[in-house]
């Protein structure tokens, strides 16, 4: 084939395609094993959905309903674009009886329009605004499989994971932020065999990257001075992001420094800054004031005061983003947000108590809402392989016997080193 991610090569018979693939589909559910004709970027999603342990015979759940889902899309980058998604593709969409989906980045639909009729038929398998169409909710499909990836794919009918999804065939590409390249979600059209074309998947590309190009001139400009921006969950190196969009990698220690700055804007002392980074209390403040030199060099003069030592511009993270939510009660949008543990290798001790508190409350959060896919996402992600708690709280609240044997091996694996 000359391109892998398109679904079928011209000239190939798409009954004849559904027959084989579907065989292969009910192949490997029963026997873990990829057989011929299978695309190996279906064959890839095929095992992370095992891997997941998605059921062929599951539904996707609606996440968002009503005022949650409103706001939570009124508040969404790709909010700005959907003109233009409605503009480029609203007409081809209705009139060629299919639909028009945008994703956000963990693959929650958030905009399902197009063709009256195919809508009511996408609400037998909940593809509404609201339900998780990801991975590792409901298998491989164009919009959970393309934020998976990070690239435009297209699948076609029983090369979906989940069985009641493949009579349709489907086409999406991912939407960047244009200034930091962070994955906003996905644009999306879905349908009938007729869209198993190489035209659709260059279609939806080609409106991913207007939407990016809109984004970039509705952007406003930065204001006057800088402005920053910290990425450090799920990172041992932060990244630290201007208004201008210039991006630095900082150094362990500078992004322990940064962490807890922006944690504490009123300031920190120089002891507590001591206290807070160093393990050995032997460091001596020279030490500290050499380190916050460095750091003076790499983010600017005029970011970082002293006296108490504190940052002198704007600064939002990642960190106070998940804070901010879990504090508000927004747990779905919270979990979207945390990409991790909060510099995972540091063992600066401030730095280890605000990533446990982090971690604690999310998780606490998650186990109190009990929401099967929120778990899943939190048990399958590295961090939480081994969380007793989450597991039992997954298999309490999707108990198949996926989960159920990884929850009870888990148990066995905890209760090991106290066996006598």
């Amino acid at each position: 084939m000359t391109d892998p991610w398109v679904a079928l090569e011209p000239g190939t018979d798409p009954c004849e395609r559904v027959r084989t693939v579907r065989r292969a589909h009910d192949r490997f559910t029963e026997t873990g094993t990829v057989v011929h004709p299978v695309r190996p970027v279906v064959a890839d999603s095929w095992r992370r959905s095992a891997g997941a342990h998605v059921s062929p015979d599951a539904s996707a759940a609606v996440e968002l309903a009503d005022g949650d889902l409103g706001a939570y899309r009124a508040d969404h980058p790709l909010a700005r674009v959907m003109p233009l998604f409605r503009e480029l593709m609203g007409t081809f969409a209705t009139d060629g009886e299919h639909l028009l989906a945008v994703c956000d980045a963990q693959g929650r639909l958030l905009w399902v329009e197009g063709h009256p009729a195919t809508r009511r038929r996408a609400v037998g398998m909940n593809f509404v605004p609201g339900a998780r169409w990801s991975e590792s909710a409901v298998g491989t499909n164009a919009p959970g499989t393309a934020v998976a990836v990070d690239r435009a794919v297209q699948v076609f009918a029983a090369e979906h994971f989940i069985r009641r999804v493949q009579p349709w065939t489907c086409a999406a590409a991912p939407v960047h932020d244009p200034r930091s390249g962070r994955l906003l979600g996905a644009v999306d059209i879905t349908g009938g065999d007729r869209l198993a074309h190489p035209h659709s998947l260059a279609f939806v590309q080609a409106v991913a990257r207007a939407a990016e190009s809109q984004l970039a001139l509705l952007v406003p400009r930065p204001a006057a001075g800088p402005r920053l921006h910290l990425s450090a969950l799920g990172r041992d190196e932060a990244l630290l992001l201007t208004g201008a969009g210039a991006q630095t990698r900082l150094s362990r220690r500078h992004s322990e420094l940064l962490v807890l700055l922006s944690h504490h804007p009123e300031g920190l002392t120089g002891d507590e800054l001591l206290c807070g980074l160093y393990e050995d209390e032997s460091v001596t403040p020279v030490t500290l004031r050499a380190e916050l030199a460095r750091l003076r060099r790499v983010v600017g003069p005029d970011v970082l005061a002293s006296r108490p030592y504190r940052l002198a511009v704007p600064v939002d993270s990642d960190l106070t983003t998940v804070e901010r939510r879990l504090g508000s009660g927004a747990v779905t949008a919270a979990s979207a947000a945390y990409a991790g543990p909060l510099l995972p290798s540091s063992r600066a001790p401030a730095v280890a108590r605000i990533r446990r508190r982090l971690a604690d409350g999310l998780r606490a959060a998650l186990v109190a809402r009990g929401d099967p896919d929120l778990l899943a996402d939190w048990a399958h992600a590295p961090w939480g392989e081994d969380d007793l708690g989450v597991w039992q709280a997954l298999a309490a609240a999707r108990p198949t016997p996926q989960i159920l044997a990884r929850l009870a091996a888990l148990d066995e694996e905890q209760r090991a080193p106290y066996a006598t």
